[in-house]
């Protein structure tokens, strides 16, 4: 089955947490903080596999969550910072947001790309002693890794788009140019997934896809066109493929405009894009019929090649033209990566930080996911330890909320499992 498009959920390693520990040696008195700070979470990294050819294995496998960095120990020790997480992709693999359509990545070489960064390990409490405060009973919780929905489409990377109405004969012009073997038969559609072969010039060779057949409206949805449109995006030269013989009782004229205009319907910069046609079946045409579609095509600035792919007539000049064509165009386009907007960066810091205050039979009950870290490594038991708490629930709001609702002096406030009665 190919599978070209498909969404799953990348949530890349949390941080590990500072360590809260005091030396202890032999005739060494007070030997004062040593806790270690936490590892790097692992980073979620994707790689082109040239192995894969399709997302088929996404579609069984949709969630991806990289290992956390280790917390760290005593004696100053640092937790072990985790190994990438590697999920390999097919070459020409796009990764989007799922929420906001935002390019993240463009998989089309062989340089890995981080798309989910693993969190930074929490300081250990050896960070936090001072001339005042020598004895620290807390440490920082590592910091979340990177999480999101992301789309992952394929959008083949080839040099030449074969385009054309079903039953053209695309399937066996790039059967016998290259060593692809695609099915062929005579019925419409019979190519229902892209087809890519190598075709080889003397000491040079390019890659071509076969696109399954468009037709008028695939643009909008109609027929199998508009799936495979997203492949024809890359190509830096597209050959369109004509029936000159008209055997299927069609103007090969008309389908020439028909999917030139859907072409301009799905991306004005893919019509634009540089055309050879190839007026296949030739040899059942008739010479009227091909001077006709050659003074069309030739009128609208375009070179012009009588063939037949099943004779392999006129398939090598063809070839020859594409490739010294070819020599002439830049590099397959590549999709630039999007950055954050100001809009996207101020909502992931609100996410970072948020919270809700419910008053619940006389209890403030309040929830922030992020406090859950903080509360491990903080210690109840120590005067220190609690002011710094009180600093996180001051500086994030979560006590200005409180006092909005209306707290009074000894209610009590409920964060996850600790329990505490309030003071002003």
């Amino acid at each position: 089955m190919f599978v070209d498009k498909v969404e799953i959920s990348i949530k890349a390693g949390n941080g590990g947490n500072g360590a809260v520990s005091f030396h202890r040696e032999k005739y060494v008195n007070a030997g004062g903080p040593d806790g270690g700070d936490g590892g790097k979470g692992s980073d979620i990294v994707f790689v082109a596999d040239d192995n894969l050819s399709t997302l088929i294995d996404f579609r069984y496998k949709k969630k991806y969550v990289a290992p956390d960095g280790e917390p760290g120990g005593a004696k100053r020790c640092s937790g072990r910072s985790m190994e990438p997480t590697v999920i390999r992709v097919p070459r020409g693999t796009i990764v989007k947001d799922a929420h906001t359509g935002r390019i993240m990545a463009d998989i089309s070489d062989d340089e890995p790309v981080v798309v989910a960064r693993g969190g930074k390990g929490g300081k250990g409490n050896v960070h936090f002693a001072t001339p005042t405060r020598q004895i620290p009973r807390f440490a920082k919780p590592g910091f979340p890794g990177e999480q999101f929905d992301v789309v992952l489409e394929l959008k083949l990377l080839a040099d030449v788009g074969l385009v054309g109405f079903p039953n053209v004969g695309k399937s066996t012009l790039i059967s016998v140019v290259s060593a692809a073997k695609p099915k062929i038969a005579n019925y419409h559609f019979t190519t229902i997934t892209p087809v890519l072969g190598v075709v080889k010039r003397g000491e040079k060779s390019f890659v071509m896809a076969d696109i399954p057949g468009l037709i008028e409206g695939a643009s909008e949805g109609v027929g199998l066109g508009h799936a495979f449109l997203r492949h024809v995006e890359r190509c830096r030269l597209i050959v369109h493929v004509l029936d000159a013989s008209g055997i299927e009782g069609r103007d090969p004229i008309e389908d020439f405009q028909k999917i030139n205009k859907e072409l301009a319907n799905f991306s004005e910069e893919l019509a634009q894009r540089p055309q050879i046609v190839a007026a296949n079946k030739c040899d059942m045409a008739t010479e009227e019929q091909i001077s006709a579609l050659r003074d069309y095509i030739t009128g609208q600035g375009l070179q012009f090649f009588p063939i037949s792919a099943a004779t392999t007539q006129g398939t090598d000049a063809l070839m020859d033209c594409v490739a010294a064509e070819l020599e002439k165009l830049p590099p397959a386009k590549r999709f630039e990566v999007q950055p954050l907007t100001l809009e996207d960066i101020e909502k992931l810091e609100n996410e970072k930080h948020s919270f809700t205050v419910e008053k619940i039979d006389d209890v403030y009950v309040v929830n922030a996911e992020w406090l859950a870290p903080i509360l491990s490594t903080v210690n109840m038991e120590d005067y220190e330890s609690l002011q710094y708490f009180q600093r996180v629930l001051r500086s994030s709001g979560i006590i200005d909320e409180l006092e909005r609702q209306g707290i009074q002096e000894d209610d009590l406030v409920s964060i996850f499992d600790f329990e505490f009665n309030y003071v002003r």
